[in-house]
């Protein structure tokens, strides 16, 4: 059966494809920076696994309501889709739109565009490429709080709407083909930005610079946690909760326990996530770890989940768990990398067309209606 997204017929899981143009599009030392995991890229593979497990029960009848409401309530924000873009690196590397293109195709999808603390675009242009857009920020906490607070001020006064504090970082993630393609330049005018204030000026054409003004450097080989605080506390959750005006979500969680501390250290919101599999590999799959913190956070905050997601199904899968909302970050990066803007707009697309589709044939007529008791028990 064939699948239409953007420009292009697809006689494959859509997402796959994708993957399979943006191979062919990027440079090599590109394409493994984004699509790598760490050691083995065991857990990588067990996310996508650990989904399909999850077995839908069509029922009689379920297709009666052809139209579901995909539509839902998150920390105050209508958003017509359950599916956010997670944050995700420098993405002018993949395309020359970068995140403000993807901010864009998630403001005509209706849903959220995190932005990563290593972007390529500052939260302000950010801001003004989507001004009606739903738009969060992934915080990583720095040594100097200084920077920290600066950050937390202008995502206020700029209109973004929750913020993002990554846990799941005390250390880089060994990645073997970050390792094997060497240094990643990045491309002539383009910098990662320091989001704690207004970005410098520099010359159009100037060879891009890193944000201590030194040439910049491969996002895949710099030092990952260069200014960032790798000693994490809960302490630290506290003070980022007590100084935000703004919800803070906890990401990188994978156990109950620490669901339970985030949300008694003031976290907003809790996002069930291994990085990718990019940080530990043997860490429990995101879709085997999502019970636990459900249980252990009891209703008191949203819990999202990322990490192998790439069909509406498994969507369903996700919500039907009880997860909130999902967040992907590949898919929309091979369709960046594949088409700019239209073709991350059209995989929100089409995957809330499948979505839809799940939920029809399940009988969920609202996203809410995604129980337990759409999936099979386990055989």
């Amino acid at each position: 059966m064939r699948t239409r997204i953007g420009r292009h017929d697809y006689r494959v899981a859509v997402c796959d494809e994708l993957e399979r143009r943006a191979r062919a599009r990027l440079d090599p030392r590109v394409f493994d920076y984004y699509a790598g995991g760490a050691g083995d890229e065991r857990t990588l593979a067990d996310n996508r696994r650990a989904w399909a497990r999850l077995e839908l029960r069509p029922v009689l009848g379920g297709g009666a309501d052809r139209s579901p409401d995909t539509s839902l309530t998150l920390l105050g924000r209508r958003l017509e889709l359950p599916v956010l873009l997670a944050p995700v690196a420098a993405q002018r590397l993949l395309d020359p739109g970068g995140e403000p293109a993807s901010a864009r195709a998630a403001a005509r999808a209706g849903t959220v565009f995190c932005l990563s603390t290593r972007a390529t675009a500052d939260v302000a242009e950010v801001a003004e490429a989507a001004p009606d857009g739903a738009r969060w920020f992934q915080l990583y906490v720095e040594r100097e709080r200084v920077r920290s607070r600066r950050a937390l001020e202008r995502l206020a006064e700029l209109g973004y709407g929750a913020v993002v504090l990554t846990a799941d970082l005390p250390v880089a993630g060994r990645r073997e083909r970050e390792l094997r393609g060497g240094p990643l330049p990045l491309p002539r005018g383009v910098e990662i930005v320091t989001h704690g204030e207004p970005p410098p000026r520099r010359p159009a054409g100037a060879p891009g610079r890193a944000a201590g003004g030194a040439p910049a450097a491969s996002p895949a080989h710099k030092p990952v946690v260069g200014g960032w605080d790798p000693a994490l506390t809960w302490r630290d959750v506290e003070w980022v909760a007590e100084r935000s005006r703004l919800p803070v979500l906890v990401k990188g969680l994978l156990t109950g326990e620490d669901a339970a501390l985030a949300v008694e250290h003031g976290a907003a919101g809790v996002v069930v996530s291994n990085h990718g599999g990019r940080q530990l590999d043997g860490a429990l799959p995101t879709a085997v770890a999502l019970p636990e913190v459900l249980a252990a956070v009891g209703g008191r905050v949203p819990v999202l989940v990322d990490g192998g997601l790439r069909t509406g199904a498994d969507v369903a899968r996700a919500l039907a768990l009880g997860a909130a909302a999902t967040m992907i970050g590949r898919p929309y990066a091979w369709a960046l990398a594949s088409g700019g803007e239209d073709e991350v707009a059209a995989l929100l697309r089409q995957l809330r067309s499948e979505l839809s589709e799940a939920m029809s044939v399940s009988g969920a007529a609202a996203v809410t209606d995604l129980t337990p008791e759409v999936l099979a028990a386990d055989r």
